[in-house]
């Protein structure tokens, strides 16, 4: 076992990634692409075949409350957590409304990599998934960032989500509110290549019947069909959580389309809007297919939450705050941004 290990360190010293296949229940650890971390982005930490206690705890603590059903989704209420001092954290939204975030191209613009920095006086959270308009090209996050006060800049990790353009008349970006749908969610989360991410827009493009000339991903927000059918799922649903809730799991009739936590209940209700409409994507124009058992997805999520509960994954440093667990379950791929004894954000695709 101490040979395997010094093997894989030097390995991952030469620059090689490799994946190590484990029982199927739990998870595997696999390569990862690091971009720098939070004390020291050039040589970050990462550390294979890890636990998180405070993600232990965390998932430990959540049970699963009552459901609502809307136009092909099936949505379960989140509820529990670790109690904690709230901290506060605004959105990328929100930061960027109080002109306290700043997003840019670098100097050298590349596709790969932006240049973030946090002016205001909160935390400011991206989430994996967030798409970032202008520049040179739209962008997604790669991964989870906590931005701490007066960050200065950092680079952060994104990919390609408009094929078609490489110009533009500035260097800053923006939000609407966008956000990666399940399938894209999931390749990014898998840190995949740039190809298998193209793919995964233009299978959404094509579905909403939303091209346009940059390949741009965003024209699927654009398009009037899809905003009234997710305005109609918002409406339903947007506002539809118990008191307290941390966060949900959402169903495509008997498919995840995700689950995601918030150690705090009020960063989730303003948070859970947006990852709504992206998990809605999926269900636009999908045939309608039937619920399982409402008890039958019930169980799964609490399944999920358990096995996580347990599970082995890696930990790294984070090009923000906190440290990144990632790990694997079965066929889910799962994340948690963790800082100061909290779990700030929790992912399960």
């Amino acid at each position: 076992m101490r040979q395997d290990r010094r093997k894989f360190v030097q390995l991952l010293g030469m620059g090689v990634a490799s994946g190590l296949l484990g029982n199927p229940v739990m998870a595997w650890a696999d390569r990862i692409r690091v971009l720098g971390g939070g004390e020291n982005p050039d040589y970050p930490s990462l550390t294979q075949g890890r636990v998180s206690p405070v993600f232990q705890k965390f998932v430990g603590s959540i049970r699963v409350g009552e459901s609502r059903s809307y136009r092909g989704l099936r949505v379960f209420w989140l509820y529990g957590g670790v109690p904690v001092v709230p901290l506060a954290v605004a959105t990328l939204e929100e930061a960027r409304s109080q002109g306290s975030l700043h997003l840019t191209e670098r100097d050298h613009a590349t596709v790969p990599e932006l240049i973030v920095e946090n002016r205001g006086k909160s935390h400011v959270l991206l989430l994996a998934g967030e798409i970032l308009l202008g520049g040179k090209q739209n962008r997604v996050l790669m991964e989870d960032v906590l931005l701490p006060p007066m960050s200065g800049p950092r680079h952060i990790g994104v990919y390609c989500v408009e094929q078609g353009r490489w110009s533009g008349r500035t260097q800053d970006f923006e939000s609407k509110e966008s956000f990666a749908a399940p399938g894209l969610r999931s390749q990014v989360m898998e840190k995949a290549d740039q190809g298998r991410i193209w793919s995964e827009v233009n299978r959404y493009t094509q579905s909403a019947d939303a091209a346009s000339p940059t390949q741009s991903y965003q024209e699927i927000y654009e398009k009037p069909d899809v905003k009234r059918h997710l305005e109609d799922v918002v409406k339903e649903l947007g506002h539809r959580a118990g008191p307290g809730a941390v966060g949900a799991a959402v169903f495509v009739a008997e498919s995840l389309a995700g689950l995601d936590l918030f150690s705090d209940a009020g960063l989730f209700a303003r948070e859970w809007p947006k990852l709504l409409r992206a998990q809605a994507l999926d269900a636009y124009r999908q045939p309608g297919r039937p619920f399982p058992e409402e008890w039958e997805l019930q169980r799964r999520t609490e399944a999920l939450l358990r096995a996580a509960g347990k599970v082995e994954g890696t930990l790294r440093t984070s090009v923000g705050v906190g440290r990144l667990f990632e790990y694997r379950l079965d066929r889910h791929r799962g994340s948690a941004l963790v800082f100061d004894g909290r779990v700030i954000h929790a992912a399960i695709l």
